[in-house]
């Protein structure tokens, strides 16, 4: 396996000069957060996954100045799904197809270029993409497509090491963004789509040993194995992990999101709970042990993995100070759930779900009949693509609102029986969509006390949105609709201020805003490119 790397000098000393010095991102930057603006360290901004930026400089009332101010073209094929880390007044952004960057943030210019060759033989349900990098020290950490873990020098991008997670061929591929929790880099390996058995691994951030594994499917024999068959279909169980965690230090618990169980819609392969899919994960960040979990879907046969971004908050419910976790699902409902129990706090749906009238006493879900999957066909509310999807939320502390992109769809799936053959597709079953299908995506701002709908605003032409959200101290909620518009809101009205339009729909992310030489950037990446906004500078 190669790699190759292009090393471009363009005017970029002062940025350059930003890189030297020893270790540059240290454990406590990372605790730290946003508390530095001119940065951007982790996928959600900080460990609490908010997406909230301390930054005032564009407002409601300026942001209809924002101008494009510079767009970096990758050259490469496939649509950014990526959160940049901002350092120093240096971008590092990773890519579709294993390509990675380091962009002068305050030009564009290129700085630097990797890339890992991906394999002829490898296949993957859902195209190669990557949603960011990791970092301490001066070293950056990136999953690849082909299932390794690379760790970069920030400087050059020249390659520190390369680690196996596990061997591609067997239907794994990587694609999430490392979480980076004291000397460890945490991540996950997707393919559930070809009958893998999931985990979360840790490894060495200094020399790229494995720590330990969670297996998100259970082992017959093992805590939460007898919610699986008997045999080896636990080895085929799915429980895919392709977006960040987050993480409490208080509690030095990692929080995750699982995929769905395998084979997708045939329930007759897998009877049971089949724990922890579809699930959320509380893990010591030290061992990997599991301290709780919740399962939002048990037997999930709709294709709804629940690998959406944790958020965590401390709120006031019922008078009582709360440590929350708060989680937008796939299958159609909003969660808060107590971040130290597990235990569900508020679970009301945020948008249409025909499959469950409500979320029971008991945390699980009351199921409703005529929506189990097979050749026949039955029309569910929402459809495979969920109420929301891999899109990042966040969450303003002062307005108190949780916005999340929402999509109104249903479908009809079917079930049948499929034989596994490892480099094969495994999901025994399929979707279409409906005649008279409804289809149209909102932005959505959620009171996380009440799990009450604040306000929305309603994407034109029918189209939903993959777009992730991001928000500010000044009160603006930046998110994307299913055009390739870029889109400027009040947060706490949910009036439209601003849009720009990009070319291509925004996937995964809304962009992320920093701070050089004095001047509020917000970085958008869209297709395959990136384009930075900022206010007319003043004479």
């Amino acid at each position: 396996m190669r790699a190759f790397l292009t090393i471009i000098l363009c005017s970029v000393s002062v940025a350059l000069a930003a890189q030297t010095g020893t270790p540059l991102i240290t454990s406590q930057d990372l605790l730290d957060g946003l508390k530095d603006p001119t940065r951007w360290l982790t996928y959600g901004g900080d460990y609490n996954s908010q997406r909230h930026s301390p930054l005032t400089q564009v407002t409601p009332e300026n942001v209809n100045q924002l101008t494009a101010q510079w767009t970096f073209q990758t050259g490469t094929t496939g649509s950014f799904q990526t959160t940049p880390l901002v350092v120093d007044g240096v971008l590092y952004v990773t890519g579709y197809n294993n390509n990675a960057w380091a962009v002068d943030a305050r030009s564009g210019r290129q700085i630097w270029r990797y890339r890992r060759e991906i394999p002829e033989d490898w296949k993957g349900c859902c195209g190669a993409v990557n949603r960011g990098f990791g970092v301490l020290g001066d070293r950056l950490f990136m999953t690849t497509i082909d299932a390794h873990l690379v760790a970069l020098d920030m400087r050059t991008g020249g390659v520190l090491y390369d680690v196996e997670i596990i061997d591609y061929k067997a239907g794994y591929s990587a694609t999430v963004a490392p979480l980076v929790v004291k000397d460890k880099v945490i991540v996950g390996v997707a393919g559930a789509e070809y009958g893998i058995r999931g985990f979360i691994d840790a490894y060495d951030a200094q020399t790229g040993k494995r720590a330990w594994r969670f297996y998100t499917v259970a082992k017959p024999g093992e805590p939460g194995g007898n919610t699986w068959p008997r045999g080896d279909a636990y080895l085929r169980g799915g429980g895919s992990i392709w977006v960040t965690g987050s993480y409490d230090p208080q509690q030095n618990l990692v929080f995750y999101g699982t995929g769905n169980p395998g084979p997708d819609y045939y329930s007759g392969a897998r009877e049971g709970d089949n724990l922890y899919t579809a699930s959320l994960v509380a893990l010591n960040a030290d061992t990997g042990e599991l301290a709780w979990h919740y399962q939002f879907t048990p037997h999930d046969v709709h294709d709804w993995d629940s690998t959406q971004v944790p958020i965590l908050a401390d709120l006031t419910i019922g008078g009582q100070p709360r440590k929350v976790l708060m989680f937008a699902n796939r299958n159609g409902f909003f969660y808060v759930l107590d971040r130290v129990t597990g235990k569900v706090i508020i679970a009301k749906p945020f948008v249409e779900t025909t499959w469950a009238k409500e979320i029971g006493a008991d945390g699980r879900p009351v199921i409703l009949p005529g929506h189990l999957p097979d050749e026949d066909g039955e029309k569910t509310c929402p459809d495979l693509g969920g109420g929301t999807n891999f899109f990042s939320p966040a969450f303003n502390p002062a307005t108190r609102l949780f916005y999340v992109t929402a999509r109104e769809t249903c479908a009809t799936f079917y079930g049948y029986e499929q034989t596994f053959k490892q480099g094969q597709q495994y999901t025994g079953g399929a979707t279409t969509r409906p005649r008279d299908q409804k289809n149209f995506g909102a932005l959505r701002a959620i009171d996380p006390v009440t799990a009450q709908l604040k306000w929305e605003f309603r994407y034109t032409l029918g189209n939903t949105s993959s777009s992730g959200v991001l928000s500010t101290a000044s009160g603006l909620v930046f998110a994307g609709d299913g055009e390739g518009n870029i889109m400027a809101f009040d947060g706490r009205t949910g009036k439209n201020l601003w849009h720009y339009q990009l070319g291509v729909p925004i996937r995964s992310t809304a962009g992320t805003t920093y701070m050089v030489d004095g001047r509020q950037y917000l970085l958008v990446p869209s297709g395959g490119a990136l384009t930075a906004f900022a206010l007319p500078q003043r004479p």
